[in-house]
């Protein structure tokens, strides 16, 4: 029997990523209200908020040297990946499991494994049904973008508001080098040919989207010394055109994941290199920085996937009153609003701004203080609640004189698991450390004694103080703690590495 879990409390599961601020009160109201509970439109929605995937689309119209949609492994999160492909009744199915079994479930998106716009049939037909027999929940999709200028108009019928298009290129040249051909109009085009073909469908695509008032996130993989600087551009273009979001990820190349990247021995960005991108193009457009690059089966809260517990042989015989599951669903989801409104209210109230005490200072001519990188451990509702070997992400945070703003999340193999693999636990502490460079200090709820003098030598200062405390909080108490310590006295020198 399959067993309902109901998670009224906010969070990200096995992650979360703070912002408990409103970052959405400069939006009109009608833009606010379509991303508002929508966990990857909205930065602090995902932290209340769940999505899911179904993978009913199993063909792709294009290839790309990133992509190999014939690996699966139940621990991997990467795009393409599925554990069992649907047919559209079957996904209305699963989609009515999840949605009563997870209120806060707010959001269906079509992803793959191949394009879903490659099978529309197949696509629509799960769109369709949902429509009808899920009203309260928001569908979207994600597309390469080829197919997309035929479908507009029948992705609109169904109310579709939400559409993300990954652009990786606005140059043919570049192109070339990321997809080897495309299959369009009943033959395979390839090089800079096929490429001109896909950058015109895309940009026409997001012009009607925009134009139907569909708010569209663009996605681009970045692959250094392939469109690492050209992504600039593709940022300022999209934007000028209305592209709602802009998420830069890091490219996935693991050579056991049998891409043309990995086999070559192409690199991913390192987290320097990423951040760095991430912050040029925001010069030109809203990031995105909490995207986890789901699976296409994904369920749950962003960084945590419960899609084993949604199984065709569980839900086979499941009875779903969903009249019922839309009354639950819509209790549980005011009570989210309800705490959100608080959190927000608090935050507002408790947040003293950084720039305000770094003016009060009496000294008139003492240098601007300069920013630094914090990681957190948390379960997620913005809170420091995790212990530091049970964490299987960092959240990176960047506290400066002005504000805290949340950088994006680094995946760590977990350190301290209480089997026979503990064996292994220096190993991985090292590992862990190494994915924190750059950070000086390390905000957890609990730290053993090992791993503290590690973090110490590498010059990483742990902290457990601030342990269930709202994350933007306790980072700038930590900042204005150094601060006042003098230890964050110029920009230009080489920052210095903290101990406890």
């Amino acid at each position: 029997m399959l067993e309902l879990k109901v998670q009224t409390q906010g969070g990200c599961a096995s992650s979360g990523c703070g912002g408990s601020a409103d970052r959405l009160a400069h939006l009109p109201e009608a833009i606010r209200a379509k991303v508002n509970n929508h966990p990857c439109f909205s930065e602090d929605a995902h932290h209340h908020y769940a999505r899911m995937h179904v993978a009913v689309a199993p063909a792709c119209n294009i290839q790309c040297h990133y992509c190999n949609r014939k690996y699966d492994c139940a621990n991997e999160s990467r795009p393409g990946v599925v554990s069992e492909l649907l047919t559209p009744d079957q996904a209305v199915k699963k989609v009515l499991a999840v949605a009563a079994a997870i209120p806060q479930m707010t959001v269906l998106g079509i992803a793959g494994p191949g394009d879903p716009l490659a099978n529309p049939e197949r696509t629509l037909e799960t769109f369709r049904q949902l429509a009808e027999k899920a009203p309260d929940i928001r569908l979207c999709v994600s597309t390469n973008g080829l197919a997309l200028p035929d479908l507009v108009d029948e992705l609109c019928q169904y109310n579709i508001e939400h559409v993300t298009i990954t652009i990786n290129c606005v140059d043919p040249d570049v192109g070339a080098k990321i997809y080897p051909w495309i299959f369009w109009n009943n033959r395979r085009i390839k090089g800079r040919k096929a490429a001109e073909i896909l950058i015109r469908r895309q940009q026409e695509g997001l012009e009607k989207l925009v134009a139907r008032g569909v708010l569209v996130k663009v996605n681009s993989v970045l692959i250094p010394g392939v469109n690492d600087e050209h992504l600039k551009e593709v940022s300022r273009v999209v934007k000028a055109k209305g592209a709602f979001l802009h998420n830069v990820m890091p490219l996935i190349a693991e050579p056991e994941h049998g891409t043309f990247y990995g086999l070559m021995g192409q690199r991913g960005p390192t987290s320097a290199e990423l951040q760095s991108l991430q912050d040029a193009c925001a010069g030109d457009m809203a990031m995105m920085r909490h995207c986890r690059q789901c699976r296409a089966d994904a369920v749950g809260m962003l960084g945590e996937d419960r899609g084993q517990e949604f199984t065709l042989d569980k839900i086979e015989h499941l009875e779903i009153d969903y009249a019922a599951a839309m009354q639950k669903r819509a209790e549980v989801q005011a009570e989210i609003e309800a705490r959100r409104a608080a959190q927000h209210q608090q935050t507002k109230v408790a947040l003293v701004s950084l720039a305000s005490i770094e003016r009060a200072r009496p000294q008139p001519k003492q240098p601007e203080s300069r920013p630094v990188l914090m990681a957190v451990a948390t379960t997620g509702g913005g809170v420091i609640d995790q212990h530091f070997g049970h964490a299987r992400e960092f959240l990176i945070y960047e506290a400066s004189a002005q504000d805290v703003r949340f950088i994006g999340a680094r995946k760590v193999d977990l350190y301290c698991t209480g089997s026979e693999t503990c064996g292994e636990a220096e190993t991985r502490l090292e590992q862990t450390i190494r994915a924190l460079d750059g950070c000086e200090v390390v905000l957890c709820a609990r730290i053993g004694y090992e791993p503290w003098g590690k973090l110490e030598a590498a010059g990483i200062a742990p902290n457990g103080e601030h342990a269930l405390e709202p994350i933007e909080d306790a980072v700038a108490a930590v900042y204005r703690e150094l601060l006042d310590a003098g230890r964050l006295e110029s920009v230009t020198a080489e920052p210095e590495r903290l101990s406890a």
